[in-house]
């Protein structure tokens, strides 16, 4: 488990911190199924990642609020971006947040707590331990306290970040450049 991790923040869809890490990972939350613990009508998991930072995902029950994301099957997962914003929700701005990791339920283990002081913007949460993704089929985000001692949560938008990986190195086949070549590279 790491406490206080690297973590930067920024405020808009179009910031360097997204920008950065969009040029050389893929957004591979559309591939899982998003589940909340609770939620108001009309703040569910839409709000949570239709890519609108005036939209939300507000809890309606006591904490921790719970965020599961499960993915069909194991994935790599380097980033963890979190939008928040202190300054529009206030109480409703989480301070306290543990992610957990693991196959299934019931197997998850807590890989990063972190406390985050009046946070507004994008928080970059990198899931890269030894210069080795994590590999995971289910991800859990726990919400454990507000700012102020709020008992609602407000999350803008949250979004899950993977290498790109290219067919030369999925398959492990070498990339042949010269045409005279390259024509051997498939049999037919």
């Amino acid at each position: 488990m790491i406490k206080n991790s690297n973590i930067n923040s920024n405020n808009r869809l179009d910031d360097p911190i997204l920008q950065e890490i969009e040029s050389n990972k893929v957004e591979i939350g559309k591939h899982a199924s998003w589940s909340v613990s609770s939620a108001k009508p009309g703040s569910g998991v839409e709000q949570l990642r239709d890519n609108n930072l005036d939209t939300f995902w507000q809890s309606d029950a006591q904490q921790p609020h719970h965020i599961t994301i499960q993915f069909p099957k194991k994935c790599f997962i380097e980033n963890l971006l979190i939008h928040c914003d202190y300054k529009l929700d206030e109480s409703y701005t989480p301070c306290k947040i543990s992610i957990k990791a693991g196959s299934i339920l019931h197997d998850l283990q807590e890989i990063i707590l972190t406390e985050l002081e009046e946070p507004s913007g994008w928080i970059n949460i990198p899931l890269n331990f030894n210069n080795n993704s994590l590999k995971a089929n289910l991800l859990q985000i726990s919400i454990l306290s507000n700012l102020k001692n709020g008992r609602d949560s407000h999350i803008r938008q949250i979004k899950v970040y993977g290498k790109k990986i290219s067919i030369e190195n999925y398959t492990q086949y070498p990339k042949f450049n010269s045409p005279e070549v390259s024509m051997f590279q498939t049999l037919r």
